[in-house]
């Protein structure tokens, strides 16, 4: 299969789509079934997101996004500890990079997040991976996907109509392009640094570099210890949970199947915005988003899938 790396938007799926062959499932007695660790995985991340969000009256969308990202670095460098000491000035240089884009997708998404639902805002950076998916396959087909997800997105926007908030659909779109990065950056780091090492060190160095962004906008905020306690369950929801799930789904799931169980993000993030926060959708949003799901699910067909932390 095409190279796993570890753990992301941000409020967005944990897992990125990268062309490859599938992996060959493998069942274990005793085990929960891999499509309900997709699914538990998929509503992990999604509701986590929704908690975010209730955050944002408290600490704002910089200290919201910084909290999550500090303390799920905390959470990975407890566990894998990654070791900077040896390492080549070159590979140091890729960590930081994919913390950048890491960095860049966290606060692109939940400043989106701040502006439209969240079904909706998942839906539009759910283009970032799409295109990857696309872009990496020859297969003719997959015209059909793009063009049921332009569909999909044209729908969503209501051809330019005022009814969603314009820098919120940019903002989510500039999360996907960060998405798409986190990509390509994620295959090269899994193959550089073993484990979930590169994903760490990129967790490390975006709470470094969000680290001016949540101090102004939160300031004391930051160390009250309830919101510390809802952010740290906003970092396992996004981050602990859903990897830990992904991987052990991805050791006895085909690949391709995963991908197309993963599609169905845009659909659990609206799930979780009517059930948390009481967002709803109008007929032509649910629709579109179910277009978006479509053209995921087919571009999804034949490709591996790797985990990214959001």
């Amino acid at each position: 299969m095409g190279s796993v790396c570890g753990g992301a938007p941000g409020g967005a799926s944990s897992v990125v789509l990268v062309p490859g062959p599938a992996p060959r499932a493998v069942r274990r007695r005793g085990a929960a079934p891999p499509v309900v660790l997709v699914l538990a995985a998929i509503g992990s991340v999604q509701f986590g997101a929704a908690v975010a969000k209730l955050l944002f009256d408290e600490i704002g969308v910089g200290g919201t996004v910084f909290l999550r990202v500090a303390l799920a670095a905390l959470v990975l460098g407890l566990i894998w500890r990654p070791a900077v000491r040896g390492r080549g000035r070159r590979d140091l240089w890729l960590g930081a990079v994919f913390g950048l884009a890491l960095a860049g997708m966290n606060l692109s998404f939940y400043s989106a997040l701040d502006r439209i639902p969240l079904g909706i805002a998942v839906t539009f950076e759910f283009v970032g991976p799409l295109g990857v998916a696309v872009a990496g396959s020859r297969r003719a087909l997959d015209l059909l996907w793009v063009g049921l997800a332009a569909a999909g997105i044209l729908l969503l926007s209501d051809f330019g109509s005022a009814d969603l908030d314009a820098l919120g659909i940019a903002l989510a779109l500039l999360a996907g392009g960060f998405w798409a990065a986190y990509i390509l950056l994620g295959v090269r780091v899994g193959r550089v640094f073993p484990g979930a090492e590169g994903l760490t060190l990129a967790m490390v160095v975006a709470a470094v570099l969000l680290f001016p962004v949540g101090v102004g906008t939160a300031g004391a905020g930051l160390l009250v210890p309830w919101i510390l306690a809802a952010a740290l369950a906003v970092a396992i929801l996004s981050s602990a949970i859903p990897y830990s799930l992904e991987l052990e789904a991805l050791r006895r799931l085909p690949a391709d199947v995963f991908g197309v169980l993963m599609s169905l993000e845009p659909a659990v993030a609206s799930l979780a915005g009517y059930l948390l926060l009481d967002e709803t959708l109008a007929a032509r949003e649910i629709v579109a988003i179910l277009l978006v799901v479509a053209a995921s699910a087919g571009a999804a067909r034949g490709a591996a899938i790797a985990p990214r932390d959001a």
